[in-house]
């Protein structure tokens, strides 16, 4: 486990919050600085600020690291967006006190931490805007119970294969990298099915998702051709595949499912 520097005394709690989320990533991926600047397209050094709360890292950043780290991109974006909220009201605190020549020259720009104990418009509008920020904590934290992108893969995609299999209309579909969806193929009028959707028709090639792609990936499966995780995007893998079945069923070998393709998985 790295030995992190203590973050600064007058950092913001959401700041703060955040880049803790950040360092646990980076000590469970087990990667020094410079491993991660050698898979990301930020250098160590710009690492090092961001990792010590010198400097709010960017957005491409935090996503880079999450794919790095194989952590859920949502949450952490989510995290950054409340931090970066509370970043720009310190920043715009401290030039107001500069401009009112409230601070000497050289004052790190970094305010102290502690109530502001100058009243006015100043304050109000920081009032309001923090009462902002908790609204949309609020509202991003009720969407992320709804997508619930943190359950494990088989608890998230049994909820999502009831969903869709539990009416005439089946709930939208969502892609979460890296969450596998169950399989269970069973023999239904005659047809195989997974239970994710009925079509015999629908073409699919690289860079689909939906369910139909979650079928066709659970049929492939059950037929012995293994298409990656079950996750509803038709990648490569699912592609290569999908031409190993065309192959074995006399088929047109181009990876594209198709009406014939469809109904030899059917069978």
């Amino acid at each position: 486990m790295s030995r992190w520097k203590e973050l600064p005394a007058s950092l913001d709690q959401r700041v703060r919050q955040f880049v803790v989320q950040l360092r646990r990533l980076k000590d469970r991926s087990g990667l020094s600085l410079a491993a991660l600047a050698a898979k990301t397209s930020y250098s160590s050094s710009s690492w090092e600020r961001y990792l010590n709360g010198k400097q709010l890292p960017p957005r491409d950043a935090v996503e880079e690291l999450a794919r790095v780290c194989g952590a859920d991109t949502t949450r952490l974006l989510v995290l950054h967006e409340v931090a970066e909220e509370a970043w720009t009201d310190e920043a715009a605190e401290t030039e107001e006190a500069a401009e009112d020549g409230l601070l000497a020259p050289g004052t790190p720009t970094t305010p102290p931490a502690g109530p502001d104990p100058r009243p006015g418009p100043r304050r109000t509008t920081t009032v309001v805007l923090a009462a902002a920020v908790v609204a949309l904590t609020a509202a991003l934290v009720a969407v992320l119970l709804v997508t619930r992108p943190w359950q494990d893969d088989r608890t998230a995609g049994a909820h999502d294969h009831a969903a869709a299999s539990g009416g005439n209309t089946p709930a939208p579909f969502v892609f979460v990298q890296g969450r596998s969806r169950p399989c269970e193929v069973q023999r239904h009028d005659g047809d195989l099915r997974a239970g994710y959707s009925a079509t015999r028709t629908t073409l699919m090639d690289l860079k689909t998702s939906g369910w139909e792609v979650l079928e066709a990936q659970c049929l492939l499966r059950y037929h012995g051709f293994d298409p990656g995780i079950a996750d509803g995007s038709y990648g490569d893998r699912s592609k290569d595949a999908a031409k190993a079945f065309q192959k074995a069923r006399g088929l047109v070998v181009d990876g594209i499912v198709g009406p014939d393709t469809w109904q030899e998985l059917r069978r």
